[in-house]
């Protein structure tokens, strides 16, 4: 099983909770770290373990003190790479979501000019947001090829 097949029943694990009334999401809503509040187990629900749901994983053959060493070398260095790649996808997002919303700020002064002095704020802003995440970006990609190499 991979990282996303988990993410995937571990999602739908929480729907399945949240649809017969186990929990509640939280009234602020987040497009990351979602908070739920669990609440008493409903009366009519039946609950049974399921076991060996996932595959386990292949048992590794035993390796000496120098192998093991260098495999969790190995494995402290990829964990840091996966996680400034996936920093790297969601600010690229997030710097796509700016550079939008500035292109359509600029879109809105062109076509209604008595509009710039109510949104120019706004414009602005989204602007400078682009620019920090940009830089946010260049920082992560920089030090995923200092790591890459290495």
């Amino acid at each position: 099983m991979n990282e996303v097949e988990l993410w995937r029943y571990i999602y739908d694990q929480v729907r399945r909770l949240k649809r017969v009334g186990w929990i509640r999401q939280d009234s602020v809503r987040r497009r990351r770290d979602q908070v739920f509040h669990v609440l008493k187990r409903p009366t009519d629900l039946n609950v049974s373990l399921v076991q060996h749901r996932f595959e386990t994983a292949s048992v590794e053959p035993q390796m000496d003190g120098g192998a093991i060493g260098q495999q969790m070398l190995e494995q402290s260095q990829l964990c840091p790479t996966r996680r400034l790649e996936s920093l790297a996808k969601e600010i690229r997002l997030d710097m796509l979501t700016a550079l939008g919303e500035a292109e359509r700020y600029k879109q809105l002064f062109t076509e209604m000019p008595g509009l710039k002095a109510r949104v120019e704020e706004d414009y602005l802003q989204a602007r400078d947001r682009s620019s920090r995440l940009l830089g946010h970006l260049r920082a992560i990609e920089n030090t995923l090829k200092t790591l890459v190499a290495a």
